[in-house]
């Protein structure tokens, strides 16, 4: 019940800095972003309280982690796999041009 209400007031904080930051059009842009922002904070902070907030941090964490863990292909590597993908293109293009060549040739005999 805690985390509901919890949810229910990062999303009424959210919703109201929106509601501002459109109604106050006349003030400046810099001072209104940055009411959006610190809103944002604030609600994020109460939701990342909850039961569902802990996880989706725990997520977020455990993502970056994954992320380290890859290894990033080298240039040379990226540059001989993308010439291989061209030439694979190119070579079904041209399957695809003779097969669509032949069907053109057999339905004009067809229908001559």
């Amino acid at each position: 019940m805690a985390d509901n209400i919890k949810m229910i007031i990062a999303v009424v904080i959210m919703a109201a800095a929106i509601a501002l930051f459109y109604n106050y059009a006349e003030y400046s842009t810099l001072l209104r972003v940055l009411g959006l922002l610190t809103a944002a904070g604030l609600s994020l902070f109460i939701a990342s309280q909850t039961t569902v907030g802990s996880t989706a941090l725990s997520y977020i964490r455990d993502t970056q982690v994954e992320v380290r863990k890859v290894v990033w292909p080298t240039r040379q590597e990226t540059v001989q796999t993308t010439m291989l993908v061209i030439l694979m293109v190119m070579v079904a293009a041209l399957m695809l041009w003779a097969v669509d060549s032949m069907l053109g040739w057999a339905v004009r005999a067809l229908t001559v």
